[in-house]
Protein backbone atom coordinates (compact mmCIF):
# COMPACT_ATOMS: atom_id res chain seq x y z
CA UNK A 1 0.00 0.00 0.00
CA UNK A 2 1.25 3.47 -0.82
CA UNK A 3 1.38 5.90 2.29
CA UNK A 4 -1.06 8.33 0.12
CA UNK A 5 -3.66 5.05 0.64
CA UNK A 6 -2.69 4.51 3.80
CA UNK A 7 -3.45 8.34 4.66
CA UNK A 8 -6.39 8.57 3.13
CA UNK A 9 -8.04 5.33 4.37
CA UNK A 10 -6.89 5.32 7.73
CA UNK A 11 -9.42 7.52 10.67
CA UNK A 12 -7.53 9.29 12.93
CA UNK A 13 -7.81 7.20 15.71
CA UNK A 14 -6.60 4.35 13.89
CA UNK A 15 -3.21 6.52 13.13
CA UNK A 16 -2.85 7.13 16.43
CA UNK A 17 -3.37 3.41 17.05
CA UNK A 18 -0.38 2.73 14.46
CA UNK A 19 2.23 5.01 16.15
CA UNK A 20 1.47 3.23 19.40
CA UNK A 21 1.59 -0.48 17.54
CA UNK A 22 4.95 0.58 16.18
CA UNK A 23 6.53 0.28 19.28
CA UNK A 24 8.03 -2.76 20.55
CA UNK A 25 9.61 -3.82 23.69
CA UNK A 26 12.73 -3.46 22.10
CA UNK A 27 12.21 0.04 21.31
CA UNK A 28 12.89 2.93 23.84
CA UNK A 29 12.95 5.77 21.91
CA UNK A 30 11.97 6.31 17.53
CA UNK A 31 11.95 9.14 15.30
CA UNK A 32 9.65 10.47 12.78
CA UNK A 33 11.65 8.61 10.42
CA UNK A 34 10.97 5.00 11.90
CA UNK A 35 7.46 5.73 12.78
CA UNK A 36 6.63 6.75 9.24
CA UNK A 37 8.32 3.35 8.05
CA UNK A 38 6.81 1.19 10.27
CA UNK A 39 3.32 2.64 9.71
CA UNK A 40 3.22 3.50 6.19
CA UNK A 41 2.03 6.82 6.94
CA UNK A 42 3.76 10.45 5.50
CA UNK A 43 6.49 12.16 7.32
CA UNK A 44 4.02 14.95 7.36
CA UNK A 45 1.39 12.89 9.35
CA UNK A 46 3.52 11.53 11.64
CA UNK A 47 4.91 14.77 13.05
CA UNK A 48 1.35 16.48 13.26
CA UNK A 49 -0.16 13.54 15.26
CA UNK A 50 3.14 13.21 17.50
CA UNK A 51 3.39 17.45 18.50
CA UNK A 52 -0.58 16.91 19.71
CA UNK A 53 0.25 13.60 21.25
CA UNK A 54 3.57 14.98 23.22
CA UNK A 55 1.15 18.35 24.06
CA UNK A 56 -1.52 15.75 25.78
CA UNK A 57 1.51 13.46 27.55
CA UNK A 58 0.96 10.26 25.14
CA UNK A 59 4.33 10.28 24.25
CA UNK A 60 7.47 12.34 25.24
CA UNK A 61 10.59 13.85 23.87
CA UNK A 62 13.25 12.28 23.93
CA UNK A 63 16.73 13.25 21.91
CA UNK A 64 15.76 13.40 18.22
CA UNK A 65 12.92 11.04 18.82
CA UNK A 66 9.60 9.95 21.15
CA UNK A 67 8.74 7.39 23.42
CA UNK A 68 5.39 6.79 25.20
CA UNK A 69 4.01 9.46 27.66
CA UNK A 70 3.36 8.73 31.33
CA UNK A 71 -0.42 9.96 30.57
CA UNK A 72 -0.26 6.30 28.67
CA UNK A 73 0.79 4.60 32.42
CA UNK A 74 -1.53 6.52 34.24
CA UNK A 75 -4.05 4.88 32.24
CA UNK A 76 -3.07 1.51 32.08
CA UNK A 77 -2.99 1.69 35.53
CA UNK A 78 -6.87 2.51 35.95
CA UNK A 79 -8.03 -0.08 33.86
CA UNK A 80 -10.20 -2.58 35.93
CA UNK A 81 -9.84 -5.97 34.02
CA UNK A 82 -5.69 -5.60 34.53
CA UNK A 83 -5.71 -3.76 37.88
CA UNK A 84 -8.21 -6.59 39.22
CA UNK A 85 -6.14 -9.39 37.83
CA UNK A 86 -2.72 -8.28 39.48
CA UNK A 87 -4.46 -7.42 42.64
CA UNK A 88 -5.68 -11.26 42.79
CA UNK A 89 -2.45 -12.54 41.35
CA UNK A 90 0.35 -10.42 42.73
CA UNK A 91 1.05 -12.44 45.83
CA UNK A 92 0.76 -15.94 44.48
CA UNK A 93 3.54 -13.95 41.46
CA UNK A 94 5.86 -13.08 44.20
CA UNK A 95 5.60 -16.62 46.12
CA UNK A 96 6.31 -18.10 42.72
CA UNK A 97 9.64 -15.79 42.01
CA UNK A 98 10.39 -16.53 45.41
CA UNK A 99 10.56 -19.88 44.45
CA UNK A 100 12.13 -20.58 41.32
CA UNK A 101 13.88 -17.43 41.23
CA UNK A 102 13.19 -16.47 37.65
CA UNK A 103 11.08 -13.97 35.96
CA UNK A 104 7.41 -13.60 36.53
CA UNK A 105 4.84 -12.54 33.99
CA UNK A 106 1.03 -12.31 33.63
CA UNK A 107 -0.41 -11.67 30.65
CA UNK A 108 -3.61 -11.73 29.16
CA UNK A 109 -5.08 -12.62 25.22
CA UNK A 110 -5.60 -9.90 23.04
CA UNK A 111 -6.77 -11.54 19.93
CA UNK A 112 -3.86 -13.04 18.21
CA UNK A 113 -1.38 -10.68 20.71
CA UNK A 114 -0.62 -11.67 24.48
CA UNK A 115 -0.45 -8.63 26.38
CA UNK A 116 1.88 -8.41 29.75
CA UNK A 117 0.25 -6.97 32.50
CA UNK A 118 2.74 -7.57 35.20
CA UNK A 119 6.49 -8.53 35.36
CA UNK A 120 8.07 -9.67 37.94
CA UNK A 121 12.03 -9.79 36.86
CA UNK A 122 14.46 -12.17 38.22
CA UNK A 123 18.19 -11.50 39.62
CA UNK A 124 20.40 -13.24 36.61
CA UNK A 125 17.50 -13.49 34.31
CA UNK A 126 18.29 -12.65 30.52
CA UNK A 127 16.62 -9.19 28.99
CA UNK A 128 13.22 -10.48 28.04
CA UNK A 129 11.74 -9.42 24.84
CA UNK A 130 8.37 -8.70 27.11
CA UNK A 131 7.62 -5.16 28.95
CA UNK A 132 4.49 -4.34 30.77
CA UNK A 133 1.48 -3.02 28.89
CA UNK A 134 3.94 -4.77 25.53
CA UNK A 135 2.66 -7.21 23.16
CA UNK A 136 4.29 -10.12 21.58
CA UNK A 137 2.99 -12.74 19.19
CA UNK A 138 0.44 -15.05 20.75
CA UNK A 139 1.79 -18.69 19.40
CA UNK A 140 5.38 -17.12 20.12
CA UNK A 141 5.18 -17.30 24.07
CA UNK A 142 4.31 -19.71 26.46
CA UNK A 143 1.79 -17.76 28.09
CA UNK A 144 0.20 -17.13 24.79
CA UNK A 145 0.38 -20.81 23.98
CA UNK A 146 -1.02 -21.75 27.02
CA UNK A 147 -4.30 -19.18 26.37
CA UNK A 148 -4.59 -20.23 23.07
CA UNK A 149 -4.88 -24.17 24.23
CA UNK A 150 -7.48 -23.66 26.30
CA UNK A 151 -9.58 -20.86 23.95
CA UNK A 152 -12.37 -21.88 21.66
CA UNK A 153 -10.86 -23.48 18.53
CA UNK A 154 -11.49 -20.58 16.36
CA UNK A 155 -9.14 -18.37 17.91
CA UNK A 156 -6.20 -20.92 17.51
CA UNK A 157 -7.62 -21.26 13.97
CA UNK A 158 -7.91 -17.14 13.40
CA UNK A 159 -3.95 -17.04 14.69
CA UNK A 160 -2.93 -19.64 12.51
CA UNK A 161 -5.01 -17.94 9.58
CA UNK A 162 -2.79 -14.83 9.90
CA UNK A 163 0.54 -16.44 9.48
CA UNK A 164 2.87 -17.86 12.00
CA UNK A 165 6.27 -15.86 11.03
CA UNK A 166 9.11 -16.18 13.08
CA UNK A 167 10.24 -14.36 16.21
CA UNK A 168 12.72 -16.23 17.81
CA UNK A 169 15.47 -19.14 16.87
CA UNK A 170 12.39 -22.05 17.47
CA UNK A 171 9.38 -20.28 16.70
CA UNK A 172 6.72 -22.48 15.84
CA UNK A 173 5.76 -21.47 12.09
CA UNK A 174 4.06 -25.20 10.90
CA UNK A 175 0.68 -24.48 11.30
CA UNK A 176 0.26 -28.98 11.82
CA UNK A 177 2.62 -28.38 14.62
CA UNK A 178 1.52 -25.32 16.64
CA UNK A 179 -2.30 -27.83 16.73
CA UNK A 180 -0.20 -31.07 18.10
CA UNK A 181 1.69 -28.66 20.47
CA UNK A 182 -2.04 -27.15 21.63
CA UNK A 183 -3.20 -30.25 21.73
CA UNK A 184 -0.45 -31.23 24.39
CA UNK A 185 -1.08 -28.33 26.28
CA UNK A 186 -4.34 -29.42 26.85
CA UNK A 187 -3.67 -32.79 28.07
CA UNK A 188 -0.35 -31.64 30.33
CA UNK A 189 -1.97 -28.22 31.40
CA UNK A 190 1.51 -26.72 30.93
CA UNK A 191 3.17 -24.93 27.77
CA UNK A 192 6.73 -24.54 27.44
CA UNK A 193 8.70 -22.29 24.85
CA UNK A 194 12.09 -22.86 23.95
CA UNK A 195 13.66 -20.19 22.32
CA UNK A 196 10.50 -19.40 20.24
CA UNK A 197 10.15 -15.37 21.56
CA UNK A 198 13.90 -14.95 21.72
CA UNK A 199 17.27 -16.64 21.51
CA UNK A 200 18.29 -17.71 24.78
CA UNK A 201 15.52 -17.68 26.51
CA UNK A 202 12.71 -19.93 27.54
CA UNK A 203 10.01 -20.58 29.79
CA UNK A 204 6.89 -22.49 31.23
CA UNK A 205 3.21 -20.90 31.73
CA UNK A 206 0.19 -22.29 32.36
CA UNK A 207 -3.45 -20.41 32.15
CA UNK A 208 -5.54 -19.34 34.88
CA UNK A 209 -9.12 -20.40 34.08
CA UNK A 210 -12.16 -19.36 35.31
CA UNK A 211 -15.32 -21.26 37.27
CA UNK A 212 -16.25 -22.48 33.55
CA UNK A 213 -12.84 -23.96 32.38
CA UNK A 214 -12.39 -20.17 30.29
CA UNK A 215 -8.87 -19.15 29.80
CA UNK A 216 -8.84 -15.38 31.59
CA UNK A 217 -4.83 -15.13 32.13
CA UNK A 218 -1.89 -16.77 31.82
CA UNK A 219 1.19 -16.68 34.48
CA UNK A 220 4.88 -17.93 33.44
CA UNK A 221 8.09 -18.49 34.64
CA UNK A 222 10.74 -17.04 32.38
CA UNK A 223 14.84 -17.40 32.23
CA UNK A 224 17.71 -18.54 30.27
CA UNK A 225 17.63 -21.70 28.59
CA UNK A 226 20.80 -22.89 30.46
CA UNK A 227 19.69 -22.09 33.92
CA UNK A 228 15.96 -22.58 33.68
CA UNK A 229 14.23 -26.44 34.57
CA UNK A 230 11.41 -26.20 32.70
CA UNK A 231 9.72 -29.52 33.92
CA UNK A 232 10.73 -28.59 37.37
CA UNK A 233 9.82 -24.86 37.36
CA UNK A 234 6.37 -25.77 35.27
CA UNK A 235 5.01 -27.96 38.08
CA UNK A 236 5.46 -24.31 40.79
CA UNK A 237 3.95 -22.36 37.66
CA UNK A 238 0.70 -24.71 37.70
CA UNK A 239 0.19 -24.34 41.06
CA UNK A 240 0.62 -20.94 41.41
CA UNK A 241 -1.91 -20.51 38.68
CA UNK A 242 -4.39 -22.68 40.58
CA UNK A 243 -3.86 -20.75 43.44
CA UNK A 244 -4.90 -17.90 41.18
CA UNK A 245 -7.73 -19.42 39.77
CA UNK A 246 -9.40 -20.42 42.78
CA UNK A 247 -8.94 -16.86 44.39
CA UNK A 248 -10.58 -15.44 40.95
CA UNK A 249 -13.62 -17.75 41.68
CA UNK A 250 -14.46 -16.62 45.33
CA UNK A 251 -14.82 -13.00 43.55
CA UNK A 252 -17.92 -13.85 41.17
CA UNK A 253 -18.20 -10.24 41.11
CA UNK A 254 -15.34 -9.20 38.94
CA UNK A 255 -15.06 -9.77 35.28
CA UNK A 256 -12.37 -10.67 33.43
Amino acid sequence: MRTSERDDSASMVGRVAAIFDAFTARDDTLGVSELARRTGLAKSTISRIVQELVAYKFLERSGTGVRLGLRLFELGESATRPRDLRKIAIASMSDLRAAVNHTIHLAVLERSEVVYIEILPARGTPPLPSRIGGRMPAYATGVGKALLAWSDPEVAEEVIEGGLVAVGPNTITDPVRLRRELARIRANGIAYEREESAPGVTCAATAIRGANGEPIAALSAAGWVKNLDVRRVGLAVQTAAQTVSRLIARRPGMHF
